[in-house]
C-alpha cells in the first residue's frame, strides 16, 4: 500500500461522520429486540462460561498434579541423597578396614608366596645337584670294582 493510498483512506475516515453509542454496544435497553436472539445469546454466554470454567479447572488440576509430582521428586531425590551419603560412609569404612586389616594380610600372603617360589627353585636345584652326585657316586663305585 502506497503512502497516497494511506493518506486517502485516513482522510476519508476523517470526513465520514461515524456515530457510535456511548456504550459501544448495539444493544440498547429500551429498544425492542428479538427474544430468540436473546435466548441464543444467553445460551452462548452460558456455554462459553462453562467452557472457560472447565479450561480453568483443567489448568488448575494440571498445576496441582505438577506440584504433587514436584513434591514426590523432591522426596525421592532426598532419599537418593541419603542413600548415596550412607553408601559413601560405608565405602570409606570398608576402605579403612581393608587398609588396616586385609591389606597387611594380603601382603604377608604375597611374601609367603614369593618365599615358597624361592624354596621351590632351591628344591629343584638341590634335586638336580643330588642326581648329579648320585651319578658321580655310581661312577666311582663302578670304577672301583
Amino acid at each position: 500500500m502506497s503512502e497516497d493510498d494511506v493518506e486517502r483512506w485516513a482522510s476519508e475516515a476523517r470526513d465520514k461522520d461515524i456515530h457510535m453509542s456511548p456504550s459501544c454496544s448495539s444493544f440498547e435497553v429500551l429498544d425492542p429486540h428479538d427474544p430468540v436472539l436473546s435466548r441464543l445469546a444467553t445460551q452462548l454466554f452460558k456455554r462459553t462460561n462453562d467452557y472457560l470454567q472447565g479450561e480453568m479447572a483443567t489448568g488448575q488440576e494440571h498445576y496441582t498434579l505438577l506440584e504433587e509430582i514436584n513434591r514426590l521428586t523432591i522426596t525421592k531425590y532426598a532419599d537418593l541423597r541419603n542413600l548415596a551419603m550412607n553408601f559413601s560412609k560405608t565405602m570409606n569404612e570398608y576402605n579403612k578396614m581393608y587398609n588396616d586389616l586385609i591389606k597387611p594380610l594380603l601382603q604377608q600372603i604375597d611374601d609367603i608366596d614369593a618365599q615358597v617360589s624361592q624354596i621351590e627353585v632351591n628344591a629343584y636345584r638341590l634335586d638336580s645337584y643330588t642326581k648329579q652326585l648320585k651319578k658321580r657316586f655310581q661312577q666311582l663305585e663302578r670304577n672301583r670294582v
